[in-house]
């Protein structure tokens, strides 16, 4: 297995992977480019796709991005086999005060059929990980894990995972889930180091740990001074701070993968390359240090 391969439960797959969302949301690049940044993506040898049920414009139609993930993959002359797609139910797109939003759905019979929804835009009998985007505080945790169980079951998903989870609720989900979980996807930056705690726990329990925005998304001005030490890294060594970031994320544990998305190819051609990186004891530090300022 080369360092840029790690085992997700039963698959071994690209450390990091693509986030697909930024190529179906508001501000999205056209179809055409969108296909073509990830086929340059699985061209240079990117195996793990991340998508979700909810990955469409507000107003918009449903699972656009599922579908555009299948289109890309049809019309790929790659080894599709050798791709993991992890897709997730339990959000959708919505309107507040006229802004496009975020809403939850956690109810059992919402997530069986978003699930089998998802199954049929991917264009695939199982889906191979399935996970629980974010826990609804309408619906009791246990509920929407048993849903999720329900579906392993009857073989709608291959593996399991959950996002969006603090540890208690991680526990209660190996509990109901069991083997069948398999990865917890969390929030994970150098802006957003609070999820540390999950990411040393899903360790522990033998779990992948997923950073989604790995380079922190939507960032307000005052975060940018803990990426000083990054850009002054990235300028020792000759690369992007971004690929500085990513490396630092994948440092942290063997257990750990990334899936920064992109609007264009080269963006992810650039955070590929984040996988063979090695980081020095003294730059693990600086940064180290720097992200828990």
């Amino acid at each position: 297995m080369t360092s840029s391969m790690r085992a997700l439960g039963p698959f071994t797959t690209t450390a990091v992977g693509l986030g697909c969302m930024g190529l179906s949301i508001e501000g999205k690049p056209d179809q055409g480019t969108a296909i073509e940044v990830i086929h340059q993506a699985l061209d240079a040898g990117c195996r793990h796709l991340d998508t979700a049920w909810s990955y469409y414009e507000s107003g918009g139609p449903e699972q656009t991005n599922e579908r555009l993930v299948r289109q890309a993959l049809d019309s790929w002359k790659g080894p599709r086999q050798d791709v993991l797609v992890a897709t997730k139910v339990g959000h959708y797109r919505n309107f507040t005060d006229g802004r496009p939003t975020w809403a939850v759905d956690g109810r059992p019979e919402s997530l069986i059929r978003h699930a089998k929804e998802s199954a049929q835009a991917l264009g695939v009998d199982t889906i191979d990980l399935l996970y629980m985007h974010r826990p609804d505080p309408q619906v009791p945790y246990q509920e929407s894990l048993e849903a999720m169980a329900e579906l392993a079951k009857q073989g709608v998903a291959r593996t399991l995972g959950v996002s969006n989870v603090d540890i208690e609720r991680m526990d209660l989900a190996r509990k109901i889930l069991g083997d069948d979980l398999v990865a917890v996807q969390n929030q994970f930056s150098p802006t957003f180091t609070s999820s540390r705690q999950e990411l040393d726990h899903a360790a522990e329990l033998g779990l992948a740990f997923v950073c989604w925005s790995p380079l922190g998304g939507f960032r307000a001005p005052k975060d940018e001074t803990r990426y000083d030490a990054f850009r002054q890294v990235a300028q020792e060594l000759g690369v992007s701070h971004q690929r500085v970031v990513l490396a630092w994320e994948l440092s942290q544990n063997s257990n750990v993968f990334v899936v920064p998305g992109a609007h264009r190819a080269a963006t992810i051609l650039d955070s590929l390359q984040a996988a063979d990186m090695e980081l020095s004891e003294d730059e693990m530090d600086r940064l180290n240090r720097a992200a828990t300022a």
